[in-house]
């Protein structure tokens, strides 16, 4: 299990079309990829239970992802978060 946390930057946090693509990317890497909030966790593969925790700019979430090529999927997504949210 690969962890890291990160302060959403996106003046509108984390609404539809962000979320999306965290879930398109998610979906790609083949692990189970969650965010967590104030102690409420969603799939980020799962659109609207990523929407539902509604994450605004300054946020701080942790991402954990487990399974398949952790390493890889962790740095990809951290990348993903960085350049985007």
């Amino acid at each position: 299990m690969k962890q890291f946390d990160y302060t959403i930057t996106d003046p509108l946090g984390i609404h539809a079309r962000p979320a999306g693509m965290v879930a398109k990317t998610a979906k790609e890497l083949g692990c189970k990829v969650t965010i967590t909030k104030n102690g409420k966790t969603a799939d980020t593969a799962r659109m609207m239970a990523l929407m539902g925790l509604g994450i605004k700019t300054g946020d701080t979430v942790t991402i954990t992802v487990e399974g398949g090529d952790e390493e890889h999927a962790s740095q990809v997504m951290e990348k993903f978060f960085r350049e985007n949210l």
